[in-house]
């Protein structure tokens, strides 16, 4: 069997001329740069500007999951653009871009951490709320569902409680005024503090519960098999005399007194 050497595939034209103007764009950057810094021309740093901020939109997209006017995000963004190009040192050889991206998302992730959140949250755990909810808008694309909370967190390499941590922690977000308007189905206007707080008759119970507790297990062992069978196997009174071999006179006699010593120990509570 004879060995056939494969030549390396050609480069389309199209291709050909898509590198050539990459490489171009890169030139006109660097000369931009060049002019800039060693000249202090700041007609170049304006066009420098010009040139990414496209990419600066870009990044900014990045974050329109949250509550933030996109605007805003911009903003910031074209703030860490101008940081990027104003730190870039030119001489080192290296993309402007591989610069200027990581100086513009740290903006952002500044301007969340600083000024986004109403409560104070430490920042690796923003970090970590603003990386489960982009992993969230990527997977419930990807999926075609929302992703569960396992799933995020095989996406993002952490544990399903330090999703559900950072998921806590988004809504501390933004906080809302107990003086909002809110809708209700009366039509009547009504604000959050309305429907805030309130007795919860609950509590009065607590006590009464106690109490019965520790009278249940006093009673005699018929008294409890006699409420046990009547309220939680749901017997008449003839069919409870049937189980334990009482009549059905002497089964209502031990339910009233069983019922009465409840009855005494949660008034007295």
């Amino acid at each position: 069997m004879c060995a056939v050497a494969l030549a390396p595939p050609r480069l389309s034209q199209t291709t050909h001329h898509e590198a050539g103007a990459r490489a171009a764009a890169r030139e006109i950057e660097r000369d931009l740069l060049i002019r800039y810094h060693e000249r202090g021309d700041l007609a170049a740093r304006e066009e420098l500007v010009e040139r990414f901020l496209p990419l600066a939109r870009d990044l900014a997209l990045r974050y329109t999951y949250t509550d933030e006017p996109f605007d805003d995000l911009l903003q910031v963004a074209s703030v860490g653009l101008i940081k990027a190009i104003d730190r870039f040192d030119p001489g080192r050889g290296t993309k402007f871009t591989s610069y200027a991206a990581p100086t513009m998302l740290g903006e952002l992730k500044r301007h969340f951490r600083d000024k986004g959140w109403s409560l104070h949250v430490p920042r690796e755990l923003q970090e970590r709320a603003l990386a489960v909810g982009r992993a969230t808008e990527r997977l419930s694309t990807e999926l075609g569902r929302s992703p569960s909370v396992r799933e995020v967190a095989e996406h993002l390499g952490c544990s399903a409680e330090q999703v559900l941590e950072a998921r806590e922690a988004a809504g501390s977000y933004e906080a809302a005024s107990l003086d909002a308007p809110i809708a209700r189905e009366d039509g009547e206007s009504a604000s959050l503090v309305d429907t805030l707080g309130g007795e919860d008759d609950a509590y009065e119970l607590v006590e009464d519960r106690e109490a019965i507790a520790r009278t249940w297990k006093e009673l005699p062992d018929v008294e409890r098999s006699v409420l046990e069978l009547r309220f939680m196997h749901d017997l008449n009174q003839r069919e409870i005399g049937e189980r334990i071999g009482y009549s059905q006179m002497h089964v209502s006699r031990l339910l009233r007194r069983a019922l009465n010593r409840l009855e005494t120990a949660a008034a007295a509570a």
